[in-house]
Formats: C-alpha cells, structure tokens, sequence
C-alpha cells in the first residue's frame, strides 16, 4: 500500500506517489520485485527472522534499518519485527505481518498535520510505538504497589514469580527505549542531508519522551529488586520467629527432660523414691520451672 504525507495520511497508487513525500507498505515479496524502481542504491534483502534489533543505518544514499517491538501485552513473547527503507522522497517499510500497516493506518486516522512532511510522519510513526506505555507503566507500578502492601501485611500467598516477570518484562521495555533512543538520534544526526534542519527537532522531541519512559523503567527495575529484598527480609523474619518459638520451648523443657533423666536412673538408694509427698513436688517443680522461663523470655521480648 502507498500513501501520500499530505494534511493526513492519504492512500494513494503507486503512480501518484511523484514529486510528493510518500510512505509505502509492501511484504518481502513485493519489495524484491519492486526495489530497483525506487533507485534507491542498496541491496536490502532483510531476513525478517534475522531481526533483533530496532535501529538505523546511514548509507551512502539510504537509511535502513529495523523494527523489533515487543509485545505491551507480553513483552517476553516474539518481538514484532519488521525492516524499513528511507531517502528524501519518503519511507518503505518492509513487513510479513501487519505491524507496520496497523500503526500506519492508526496514524491516518487519528494524525492531520498543518506542516505535513516527512520527519512529522516519523516522528508519529515512532510516538505511536510508545502511545499507551506511560499507562503500561502505571499498570507496573500498582501492581508492585499491592505486592508490596502484602509483603506489609504478612500475606503467605504472595506470587513471588510474577515479581519476577514483571522485572524480565521491564527489562524487555529498558532495552527497546534504548533502541529506539539510538534510532532517533541516527535520524537527528541527519548525515545525509534528507530532513529539514527545522523539523529536526521531532526526532529531539521523541528522544525526550523516550528517555522519560526509559528512566520511569529503570526506576520500576529498582522498585522490583527493593520488592524482592523486602519480601526476602520478610521470609528471614518469619523463619526467625520460628526458630526462636523452637529456641524457647527446648529451654523450658530442657530442665524437665533433666528432671525425667535424672528420676529414670531406678538408683536403689534414692530417698525421694519413698518419700510420699516427691511426686506433687515434682509437679509443683515442673510448673515453675516452666513459669519461670516464660516470665524471662517475656522480658526478654523473645516471646
């Protein structure tokens, strides 16, 4: 599909597209069979598989590069990957999928420019990438919010593992930001001459943004590792208290089991043996002893 960058995005046929900025979409296919009309002195033949990466290339007469975007809603599944082609006269973009196409039609829809051209087209196609991630962030971050209000309640069932994922799924998101940041500043750079020196300041402009999300992601990566300490701590506290009830009832019945050993020896010549009044002593004897311990351990605060 073709489009014309006029006050918004307008479909057009390959043969309107002269003397006008224009935007393409076309499947690897489609560009093998059409690159050489575009005189565009390049052999770009991109594996789609082969895509990792977002970025930019300056060539002699062309930028190219790539898109790999994670998923918002799964950003650990398969990236969506796509390549692209760019000169003067406009931009290709070379997509299997329907990546590319979606985000370009979402642009037509919502986007009418009063200085239509091609670096405001750029700029929104990469704004559109990022629209709904400060919300994605704030979704992050109530989530951590409530893991950490049960990590303060003492709750025995928190999902230690999505901590894990969500730190894994901004780490994904860090990394684009990162990737994306490096594309903007290729196209700033504007080494061969084919933006506006005036319309520069979209890419700058996107750069900002992208840094803010970065930084807001590098700050959510800290909230999840304090999480983790702080749910970590919390784990060490209950296994202290347990160890410390077990500490408590093996002193208490340490002098009874002293009692029992020393009772159990069946010495013939042990004058409490025959003495009537020896098994309410050493009733009375347990008791306090077991009395005595738990008003020292309540000052102590060990219980």
């Amino acid at each position: 599909m073709f489009f014309t960058i006029e006050e918004t995005l307008k479909a057009v046929d390959r043969s309107d597209i002269k003397g006008k900025p224009f935007v393409a979409v076309m499947n690897f296919e489609e560009w093998q069979k059409n690159k050489d009309s575009f005189e565009i002195g390049i052999e770009l033949d991109p594996d789609l598989a082969e895509i990792f990466l977002t970025k930019a290339e300056v060539n002699y007469d062309s930028l190219t590069g790539t898109f790999a975007i994670p998923d918002r809603k799964n950003p650990a599944a398969d990236d969506k990957k796509f390549a692209f082609v760019l000169d003067e006269k406009g931009v290709i973009f070379i997509d299997n999928g329907d990546t590319a196409l979606n985000i370009i039609k979402g642009i037509k829809q919502s986007k009418k420019w009063k200085m239509p051209s091609l670096e405001r087209f750029l700029y929104d196609f990469l704004d559109y990438i990022v629209k709904d991630d400060l919300r994605l962030m704030e979704r992050y971050e109530d989530e951590l919010d409530s893991m950490e209000q049960a990590i303060i309640d003492g709750d025995e069932n928190l999902p230690s593992g999505r901590l894990n994922d969500i730190r894994n799924e901004i780490r994904y998101l860090r990394i684009h930001y990162e990737q994306l940041m490096d594309l903007a500043a290729e196209f700033e750079e504007n080494e061969n001459g084919f933006f506006d020196l005036e319309n520069l300041r979209y890419f700058r402009l996107f750069i900002n943004r992208a840094e803010r999300l970065h930084e807001e992601s590098m700050s959510l990566r800290d909230y999840t590792m304090q999480l983790r300490d702080l749910y970590k701590a919390h784990l060490d506290i209950k296994q202290n208290r347990i160890m410390t009830v077990l500490t408590v009832v093996t002193t208490i019945f340490m002098p009874l089991t002293l009692i029992v050993g020393w009772y159990g020896m069946n010495f013939r010549f042990m004058p409490e043996l025959e003495w009537k009044g020896s098994y309410p002593v050493v009733i009375v004897l347990s008791i306090l002893i077991v009395v005595i311990s738990l008003i020292f351990f309540k000052k102590k605060k060990w219980l």
